[in-house]
């Protein structure tokens, strides 16, 4: 959204910095007052009002189109999580969950509280979730993105709680520009390869412009067996004093345990806890602890993805500055997630007589003296059914594998002008849809799986690893699909301009004013196995269908007071506001609203702050999602041994289904996750956000090419939406250990979950439904530092340049307050990392910077990227790794403009192959956080652009 040179100066300033830049950091003084002298304006982020420099109350943190090229990226996602101010969302290393997408998530708030804009419109989601999926922006066409860091909602609607991020393309290309791109690692996978053409002309003799474009983008897949930090799945010994092999008790071999209580079952039997193991087919042996299987090397650690992208842009002076203009996108997209072989958990009645051909004499007479003793839940004695908690993984049927198929659509049309002399309207209207088909297989139908044992269909083998026939595989097995389709429809009206001036040495007083219309839709459509819960593998899932709309208003105010007065250089005020009438009946109609304020006392120093009332209204998922099954990492607080010796929490276990005996042992979780049920709640209200910045700028006169920025930053999300409790982990951290009542919501959610032996296994998973629960706080200072130098001398070029930058940002907080009747219990993430409540690490100190030589034709740069060390998140559990030490990237690349239509770049990424801290209990996937740290290693890329 830029009109007359804006693209010229933001391009010029950019290149200067070679890298990125915040806010007005990179611009020479002389910029903005050429601009400023000019009749020409210009429209940042953040504000719909033109005006003739680029300072804003709000903080706006800069990325040039170098930055991509310099580091070697082609999904957008791979430079936007190097920022400071962003904690990693969904990546392509998200395998478990993954979902083939990625996610931007600012400040660490969730990435439903960003807003993604593309041209300073928004773009299309991809799921009922109302997210945008980084991969459907042409990274290649970026002019720049623009992060801005508070509350916006008062300029552009909901979502914009943490800020918004702006990619603008390029609207200067004229001509053909094609290129391509190579990256493989250091140990010689992971291959990525891109290819690109963009065609650009002039229309009518310079009254319109227009290009077109096409995309082509191929990753393959690396698995967790390629690393040595990730090829075993591991686990803790008993004190948490050294890491040992890991992996799930759900083993190929098989696990099979009476549900009778272990004080009434017979002494010797090889059915009671712990359990039968078949090590070979149908012969069994007590289980032991080391009985696990790893699951790592059959995990994606890169998962694979395939991207077409088409695309094309236009705008055309239908007469006297009256401009139409158009925008079309169209993304097909293909990625994989790939996981072991289906884990089969649960309690089912086995039928003594038709598997007793299958396993050996000893086990049919154990089975028959189990089935000859009252006490095992839902059985009959002597009826030669026994009922057994079963742990078997069906590696007879493969990987579970699930590939994403999105085919994205969008189209815009718009007409912009004047009415007078200073004021113009600008209207348009999108259309985006996104269809997403999703194939699984290698799920078992737990129904099937439960016939082939009590004797009504054929019987099935799985005592022992490889047991199960292809018939029998066949016999079990479900190929699953998923399809669903989002909308987003968004009408927009607006006039700006300008009003008067005061006299006073300032602009004048500009203004926005307009409305917008918005309808969101979306639909989950299973098919009938997942719906059913009849599914064993992937995740179930209900139907959901669902769709609102908005209607608002909105206005904004610049208010230019004064300037190149004594003593006020710059002095400047803003307001924006915001009506929103909600279709939804718990949201209804809220106000949105922003102030704030700019003053220079002097040219080379500028204050700023602005505060902001934001609000984001629940999304199709959260109201109207079906009821899903999910695999969160969590630990039962009564597997802990401190169960055993704290009365309360000893009751509260045995209250909630753990046997007496049971509570305090280890066998209580079967898994690190622990599978549960999440849905929507029609009945949700909105969140609301207050956000407050402050910050300087300066650009002192005396030292030519420097500028310093520092901004203070305070988000505070109420009402936010989670599910109950803050998620699964944390409802039972606050059941079993904060409020200790069995009545009370958190543990209710846990009775009736467990089984026999008080375990989840799945059968039952407990029920943590969406919630309106509680409050969520970020603060911190972002520091950002540009200097550039020229040498006086060059080797390539008549003369070279020196352009340094630094961008950083202190997390003084980030806190989450999962229960909102409980504002005492909070969860301080700052600095931490883990499975209570924290998950991605997130570092108190984060800085990307970078060192550039611009010499003629050459660019050669230098960048560093730090994370500080992070401390685990839950003081009650002493894990091997509680300290994951700071971490340093460092990485190396050249740029040359061989002739005058072409450049080409190449560099290495991670020069001293720097792996992850390895971990134990407290890990995210891959015994690491794969989105937080580079689990690659060394990665080499070359890339060649072509103009004519």
């Amino acid at each position: 959204m830029r009109t007359g040179v804006a693209p010229a100066i933001l391009g010029a300033a950019l290149i200067s910095s070679a890298a990125i830049a915040q806010d007005t950091a990179v611009l020479p003084q002389d910029t903005e007052a050429g601009a400023a002298a000019s009749g020409d304006v210009i429209v940042v982020t953040g504000s719909r009002i033109a005006r003739r420099n680029l300072d804003t109350p709000a903080p706006i943190a800069v990325v040039g189109q170098e930055e991509f090229k310099l580091s070697g990226t082609v999904n957008v996602e791979q430079v936007i999580n190097t920022l400071p101010q962003v904690i990693p969302g969904t990546t392509s290393f998200s395998n478990n969950p993954g979902g083939g997408v990625s996610t931007l998530n600012l400040r660490g708030l969730g990435a439903t509280r960003t807003m993604v804009l593309v041209n300073g419109r928004r773009w299309m989601f991809y799921d009922a979730s109302q997210l945008v999926d980084l991969n459907t922006i042409p990274t290649f066409l970026l002019e720049d993105v623009n992060v801005v860091t508070g509350g916006a909602s008062a300029v552009y609607g909901s979502d914009a709680l943490a800020g918004v991020v702006d990619f603008t393309l390029r609207k200067d290309l004229v001509g053909v520009e094609a290129g391509a791109q190579y990256n493989i690692t250091g140990d010689g996978d992971g291959r990525r390869y891109e290819a690109y053409i963009a065609l650009g002309t002039e229309l009518g003799d310079g009254r319109g412009h227009a290009t077109v474009y096409g995309e082509y983008y191929n990753r393959a897949s690396v698995f967790q067996g390629a690393r040595g930090f990730s090829n075993e799945a591991l686990g803790e010994n008993d004190d948490s004093t050294g890491l040992i092999p890991g992996g799930s008790s759900t083993t190929p071999q098989g696990r099979f345990t009476s549900t009778i209580s272990a004080d009434a079952c017979p002494t010797g039997n090889v059915f009671c806890s712990p359990g039968a193991f078949y090590g070979s087919a149908g012969v069994s042996r007590p289980r032991t602890a080391a009985d696990l299987y790893n699951f790592a090397p059959a995990n994606y650690l890169q998962v694979p993805q395939e991207r077409y992208l088409l695309g094309g842009y236009a705008d055309y002076e239908i007469a006297d500055g009256h401009t139409a203009y158009t925008e079309v996108t169209f993304v097909n997209n293909r990625v994989a997630n790939e996981l072991a072989a289906t884990p089969v958990t649960g309690t089912f009645n086995v039928n003594i007589a038709a598997v007793s051909p299958f396993i050996s004499a000893s086990d049919i007479a154990a089975l028959t003296q189990l089935d000859g003793i009252a006490g095992a839940s839902g059985s009959t004695v002597g009826d030669g059914v026994v009922p057994l908690s079963i742990q078997r993984r069906v590696i007879e049927s493969g990987s579970r594998n699930s590939l994403d198929e999105r085919n994205a659509f969008r189209f815009l049309v718009g007409m912009r002008g004047p009415i007078t002399d200073a004021i113009s309207y600008d209207a348009y209207y999108s259309y985006a849809r996104t269809r997403n088909s999703n194939i699984q297989a290698g799920n078992i139908s737990r129904s099937a799986f439960q016939r082939g044992l009590d004797g009504t269909d054929p019987a099935i083998n799985i005592f022992g690893p490889g047991t199960l026939t292809q018939p029998m595989v066949d016999q079990i097995s479900i190929l699953a699909q998923n399809g669903d389709v989002s909308t987003l429809q968004v009408a927009n009206a607006s006039i700006s301009g300008s009003l008067f001036n005061f006299g006073m040495g300032g602009d004048d007083v500009g203004f926005a004013l307009g409305g917008e219309y918005r309808k969101m839709s979306s639909e989950f459509i299973p098919d009938t196995a997942l719906s059913s819960g009849d599914v064993i593998g992937f995740n179930a899932g209900d139907p959901t269908a669902g769709s609102y709309n908005v209607k608002e208003i909105f206005a904004e105010l610049r208010i230019p007071i004064a300037a190149n007065k004594p003593g006020i250089y710059q002095l400047e005020v803003t307001g924006a506001g915001r009506y929103s009438d909600y279709s939804l009946g718990a949201v209804g109609g809220v106000w949105t609203y922003a102030a704030g304020a700019t003053y220079a006392p002097i040219r080379d120093i500028t204050f700023r702050g602005q505060y902001a009332r934001a609000v984001r209204a629940p999304n199709v998922s959260e109201l109207f999602g079906g009821q899903a099954v999910g695999f969160p990492t969590a630990q039962d607080p009564c597997a802990q041994a401190a169960a055993a010796t704290d009365a309360t929490v000893r009751d509260l276990c045995v209250a909630t289904g753990v046997p007496a005996a049971a509570v305090g042992t280890a066998g209580v979780q079967i898994n690190s996750q622990i599978q549960g049920v999440f849905g929507g709640n029609p009945d949700l209200q909105e969140e609301t956000s207050d956000s407050y910045t402050a910050g300087v700028v300066l650009r002192p006169s005396f030292v030519p090419g420097l500028s310093i920025t520092a901004d203070w930053y305070n988000i505070t999300v109420k009402n936010s939406i989670s599910v109950l409790g803050g998620g699964l982990g944390n409802s039972l951290d606050l059941c079993y250990n904060q409020i200790q009542d069995v009545n009370s919501v958190y543990c209710q959610a846990f009775v009736g979950s467990r089984n026999a032996l008080g375990q989840f296994d799945g059968e039952v998973p407990p029920a943590i439904l969406n919630a309106n629960v509680g409050k969520l706080e970020v603060e911190g200072v972002d520091i950002d530092i540009s200097y550039s130098k020229p040498m006086g001398f060059g080797l390539f070029g008549e003369e070279s340049r020196i352009n340094f930058q630094f961008m950083g940002t202190y997390t003084i907080k980030n806190n989450v307050t999962p229960v909102a009747d409980l504002p005492d219990i909070v969860n301080e993430c700052a600095g931490k990392f883990g499975v209570l409540a924290c998950g991605d690490p997130t570092p108190k100190y984060k800085w990307t910077t970078r060192l550039s030589w611009i010499d003629g034709p050459l660019t050669s740069s230098f960048r560093w990227r730090h994370l500080s060390s992070v401390r685990d998140d839950d003081d009650t559990t002493d894990y091997f790794v509680e300290k994951i030490p700071s971490y340093n990237l460092f990485d190396l690349s050249f740029s040359a403009d061989v002739t005058e239509n072409f450049n080409m770049s190449m560099g290495v990424n991670n020069i001293f192959n720097k792996t992850p801290k390895i971990l134990g209990f407290n890990q995210e996937q891959a015994n690491t956080y794969p989105g937080t740290y580079d689990v690659l290693g060394r990665d080499f890329f070359v890339s060649g652009r072509l103009k004519f």
